[in-house]
């Protein structure tokens, strides 16, 4: 999961290289990945009222649901 976010949000920002992704275990067993990305870069991940996040989110949950696992992305300034 850490990798398809890291790649998804590479494609997006103007610096891929300020990219990190953390893996946290949160509660009841769900996975939190925090995604920090420069923050020039922080509105093209965001996107127009939120869209790209969401869908960068949508994304994830689908893979992690051919995974049996509960993943959260949360994207940090």
């Amino acid at each position: 999961m850490e990798e398809l976010v890291r790649t998804i949000a590479a494609s997006l920002v103007e610096h891929p290289d300020a990219i990190e992704v953390k893996t946290l275990d949160g509660e009841e067993g769900m996975t939190v990945i925090e995604l920090h990305v420069a923050p020039e870069d922080m509105g093209k991940v965001i996107g127009k009222q939120g869209r790209i996040a969401k869908a960068l989110r949508v994304v994830v949950k689908a893979a992690a649901i051919r995974e049996n696992k509960k993943v959260s992305v949360e994207i940090m300034q």
